[in-house]
């Protein structure tokens, strides 16, 4: 007796202890962006893509969220191949994170070989006619005054010979490859511009190092680059060749381009001989002094010294989630859960009396265990409890229950059978117990499929259910046959009307 009534505290005292321990220790459950608000997107790869190739973009895209800061314990994972699920949980930059993990493509340094103002390209000719002097589309006459408004008529010539790649309207480059000339447009503090690049002279593997800093001489925001042994002779060498024309002249700047966007289009230095280009691997980028060159400087040291991912991504679902509804969704999560709870308590209770107790307590040890193991997983491996898990859980708690009720009526049926209280409730475990072990295997099984096989919601759902599967089984062995054991020698157990004989309509 003495021996279950130890067995059965240090169980009790495990669970509970446990939860006292993360809580004092303020390690709470990691809650999931559709708890707290985020985003979550889906990208996919290509069928054939290597598992290595995956694996290599993953750490890319996680070190960029890193720099790019203002998420809350991001997680990026594979799932099955060639699929990546990231989610942001309170991002604060949504746009910016976004960019951040899909952009593909090859990072290049270009020179640039021409500059166009405007939104066309220079293979675009416009011409522009006016009708003749008298003719006139609008008057309108005042007590005072004559003004007369002349139509003007544009005409854009479309390319009749588009290169591959091109808009044959814009004459801009919608298609980049690196290895060939390319029209892109470009922002600048004075409007807009198309500059013609030409092919990549290195690229982002030629990159060693790039860190954004703040130059006190100059008072501006710089980054600086440090470049591969290889990588530095190419930079001097296109340095060289753009050194060779004046200030001011477009064909001075080197274009850094990312997925056919350019990034930066820095000018070589004045004091950067011709020829001779920037030599030693290492160069700085100014950035400017004002407000917005502090970001600037960041994420273009995020993107120089990531690089490109290399495999197109494509995004295959993007789910965005407010931080209210979040919040909303946590809260009638809980009180979902917390009525479902007491509502089973009672029915157990009122129905198999002091095994009803039993179960009760059962229960608790299991809710205890649970939240105590999600919050270690959150803490030290990064698990993330979602609204789907949450779902789990309430299912688990479901076949929980159904465990329960399983044991009590083989203990109703052996009581029935002439048994004494005792008895009945050691076999009626041994029987129950495999029936219990059946279907938990059998749940635990479709949660491990589910786990392997999808992605998203779903593998949090499948977690959940996986987890409190295992507990059920562990909680089934190690407390509930033990507390019906001292029960069954209990006088609460055998004997009035919140007795086992009671509840199996036997008056003993």
């Amino acid at each position: 007796m003495l021996r279950r009534v130890i067995g059965l505290l240090i169980v009790a005292g495990i669970a509970w202890g446990g939860l006292a321990a993360v809580y004092l220790l303020d390690i709470e459950p990691k809650l999931g962006l559709d708890l707290q608000g985020g985003t979550s997107v889906v990208l996919t790869a290509p069928d054939d893509t290597d598992p290595d190739v995956m694996e290599y973009a993953v750490e890319i895209m996680r070190s960029r969220i890193e720099d790019v800061g203002g998420v809350q314990e991001p997680e990026i994972s594979i799932s099955g191949g060639t699929t990546v699920l990231v989610q942001l949980p309170g991002v604060q930059n949504e746009q910016q994170a976004l960019d951040a993990i899909g952009r593909t493509g090859r990072l290049s340094f270009r020179p640039v070989l021409e500059s166009t103002p405007g939104l066309q390209g220079p293979l675009v000719t416009t011409t522009t006619t006016e009708p003749p002097a008298g003719e006139e589309d609008a008057v309108e006459e005042s007590a005072s005054t004559t003004a007369t408004t002349v139509a003007t008529t544009t005409t854009t010539a479309i390319l009749a010979d588009t290169p591959e790649g091109v808009d044959p309207i814009s004459g801009l480059t919608v298609s980049d490859d690196p290895d060939t000339v390319a029209y892109l447009p470009n922002f600048t503090l004075f409007g807009m511009e198309v500059l013609t690049v030409g092919p990549a002279a290195m690229t982002g593997s030629d990159v060693s190092q790039a860190l954004p800093g703040f130059n006190s001489v100059s008072a501006q925001w710089v980054v600086n680059l440090s470049l591969t042994s290889e990588g530095g002779d190419l930079f001097a060498e296109l340095t060289g060749e753009a050194a060779a024309y004046p200030i001011g002249d477009p064909r001075r700047q080197i274009a850094i381009v990312l997925d056919g966007q350019i990034i930066a289009s820095p000018q070589v230095a004045e004091d950067v001989a011709a020829g001779v280009g920037i030599t030693g691997g290492d160069a700085i980028i100014t950035l400017g002094a004002d407000p917005a060159a502090e970001d600037q400087a960041q994420n273009l040291a995020v993107i120089l010294r990531y690089g490109s991912l290399p495999v197109a991504f494509e995004r295959s679902q993007v789910e965005k989630v407010s931080a209210t509804l979040g919040s909303d969704s946590l809260r009638i999560g809980l009180i979902s859960g917390i009525a479902g709870l007491v509502l089973v308590a009672v029915v157990l209770l009122l129905y198999y009396r002091s095994l009803g107790l039993v179960a009760v307590l059962g229960i608790a040890v299991f809710g205890s265990l649970l939240i105590a193991i999600y919050a270690l997983l959150g803490h030290y491996q990064g698990v993330t409890l979602t609204l789907a898990g949450v779902t789990g859980i309430i299912v688990a708690v479901g076949i929980t229950a159904d465990s329960y009720i399983v044991y009590f009526e083989r203990i109703k049926d052996e009581l029935r059978a002439g048994r004494t209280v005792p008895s009945a409730a050691a076999q009626g475990f041994r029987t129950a117990f495999r029936t219990i072990l059946t279907a938990d295997t059998v749940s635990i099984l479709g949660a491990t499929l589910l786990w392997l096989l999808t992605v998203g919601a779903v593998r949090g759902f499948a977690l959940s259910l996986g987890i409190a599967t295992v507990l059920d089984i562990f909680v089934a062995r190690a407390f509930t046959r033990r507390a019906a054991w001292v029960l069954a020698h209990s006088p609460l157990g055998r004997k009035g009307w919140f007795s086992m004989p009671a509840a199996a309509g036997e008056s003993r």
